[in-house]
């Protein structure tokens, strides 16, 4: 038992600390943030020319102060009947992360642009840029440091000599990417995407530029996914998430299989199962209704986490609407998709 006290004690020490490290948003349902994954994402919305969603996520509950995670975002076609055989997809996107002790608030703002071109009939190329501003403040006030331990807890009035210089840092930040896919039959089709974040290299920090440099570390991110049609009644969704930021990474994989529960696709029940390699397995289930879809996911650790936190990981909660403009409005090509 006391071995075991230790052990939280000192998770919930590491999350105390974390929020004097720069994070970036994190979502299990990915694949419900299409913007936040790649910018060459933006308009890339079969049979549809707009869509918005939110997504809420809640972590880390059961060990400390929750990290909870909002956005909420859009993303529409233009020009649909200017190029030939392709389009321009604009979109934006609102965040905000509420991250540990220290109450480290990020609040983010972004917007994207991505160009769709057909190549014939069953391939099409994307690329798309995306550009933010970010916004963090943190009360240093609930913070504390290794040597305000005074043997039996820690004590705030023992100096804590961090060289914090501001409780608020403010930097713009670029993003770009691609995305290819294939579109074999109406059964199926197939697409990969590759982003890079935080190209311009923006220094966050909430130290004296003279004690730390502190830029931010490019992040690479690359998405797999395919959508198959078994039968008349399901399609499924197997895709890849693999991001990479200096020495840490992340690798999900899974799939999503949608039930048509009305024979024209219009009710449908969502099923799904993803890993996240060495951290977690995360069931997913959801419903879809007409143009509106809902969607739930449970991370149930299974690290070494799970001693502090008896496998209670995180939640999360996403909706997303689609439509179309009018019949007027919408493109004069349109990519192949499956259905049903």
């Amino acid at each position: 038992m006391k071995s075991k006290m230790q052990y939280i004690l000192f998770l919930l020490l590491m999350v105390g600390s974390l929020p004097s490290n720069a994070q970036d948003l994190h979502f299990s349902q990915y694949f419900n943030a299409p913007i936040l994954v790649n910018p060459a994402n933006t308009g890339f919305n079969p049979d549809n020319d707009y869509r918005i969603g939110a997504n809420y996520r809640n972590q880390w509950g059961a060990v400390g102060t929750p990290f909870k995670t909002m956005s909420v975002w859009g993303d529409a076609q233009l020009f649909t009947g200017r190029f030939e055989n392709g389009w321009m997809g604009v979109g934006g996107a609102l965040y905000r992360d509420a991250a540990g002790a220290g109450n480290l608030i990020n609040t983010s703002a972004y917007a994207s642009v991505a160009y769709h071109q057909m190549l014939g009939y069953s391939s099409l190329l994307s690329v798309g840029f995306t550009g933010g501003l970010i916004s963090k403040r943190i009360d240093i006030a609930k913070l504390s440091f290794d040597n305000q331990w005074n043997g039996k807890f820690f004590d705030v009035t023992i100096p804590s000599n961090e060289p914090f210089a501001y409780t608020q840092t403010a930097y713009a930040d670029l993003q770009a990417g691609i995305n290819y896919a294939y579109f074999a039959s109406e059964k199926f089709y197939f697409n990969a995407g590759f982003s890079a974040q935080h190209i311009n290299r923006p220094r966050e920090s909430f130290f004296d530029p003279l004690v730390s440099d502190a830029s931010i570390d490019m992040r690479y991110t690359v998405f797999l996914n395919a959508s198959l049609k078994v039968g008349e009644s399901w399609i499924v969704n197997p895709n890849v998430y693999m991001s990479k930021m200096n020495t840490a990474s992340e690798l999900v994989l899974g799939l999503n299989a949608n039930r048509d529960l009305s024979g024209d696709g219009s009710r449908q029940m969502i099923l799904g199962l993803y890993m996240r390699n060495g951290d977690a397995v995360i069931p997913v289930f959801g419903f879809q209704l007409n143009d509106t879809r809902f969607t739930f996911n449970y991370d149930a650790t299974v690290s070494t986490l799970k001693v502090a936190n008896n496998t209670r990981g995180a939640y999360e909660l996403s909706i997303i609407k689609t439509g179309v403009v009018s019949s007027a409005l919408s493109r004069g090509v349109r990519c192949p998709s499956v259905k049903f």
